[in-house]
């Protein structure tokens, strides 16, 4: 599994959900122009859209004929198993920012959970549905989601394998959110290095726990 970084939420993970099946690409909540970024495009055969807001759901340049998930349910695309599960926008059962849809995807005996715009902890049944997981990609930036202390908590209610925060504050950003600085005090790490593309396989994490993986935006 090959994962890059758009920037904000929007990752491109590349699987071979099949032996010796071809390439299958998905995107997760592609942004519009608004936030100062530039735009993913390309390919792809699975697009999830955690939220119904401009910074998450612009398909727009993404080429191909493509499926949506964009609510909770179980949908299994192209040898790729996916859970939406449903939760909130913020701490206030929705009141705020409306509803939220964690995407939890089955592929190459990994389990990658991205939590979209969560605001909140995570009750006993949404922790049973995302189950174990390998990679989390969480947000972490604050105002509009959880801030460090409280994807710290989900961390901890998770324990995922590898972390991929998301959602924070990076150069050309317009969204005025935290960077990662007191997300990676809070879990006591340090990183030297952040990635342009995280290459993983099953094997690959047997002795991994909590694992801070840092990204750098992909290169269009």
């Amino acid at each position: 599994m090959n994962i890059s970084w758009y920037g904000h939420s929007c990752f491109k993970i590349q699987t071979k959900a099949k032996r010796g099946g071809e390439d299958v690409v998905i995107i997760t909540d592609p942004f519009d122009k608004s936030i100062g970024l530039r735009r993913p495009q390309g390919q792809a055969n699975i697009v999830t859209v955690s939220h119904n807001h401009n910074d998450h759901n612009d398909t727009e340049l993404l080429k191909g004929d493509f499926f949506v998930a964009d609510s909770p349910g179980e949908f299994s695309i192209q040898g790729v198993t996916i859970e939406g599960i449903s939760s909130f926008h913020d701490n206030k059962e929705g009141l705020d920012r409306g509803r939220n849809t964690i995407f939890v995807f089955e592929t190459e005996d990994l389990r990658v959970c991205h939590l979209g715009d969560l605001g909140h902890e995570l009750t006993e049944d949404q922790i049973d549905a995302i189950g174990d997981v390998d990679i989390l990609m969480i947000p972490i930036g604050g105002t509009y989601t959880l801030d460090a202390k409280g994807a710290k908590k989900v961390v901890g209610q998770i324990e995922p394998k590898i972390i991929i925060p998301m959602h924070y504050k990076i150069d050309g950003l317009t969204i005025e959110l935290d960077d990662e600085t007191e997300f990676c005090n809070e879990l006591g790490t340090t990183i030297k290095d952040k990635l342009s593309r995280i290459s993983l396989k099953k094997k690959d994490l047997e002795d991994v726990e909590n694992k801070v993986m840092l990204m750098n935006v992909f290169n269009l």
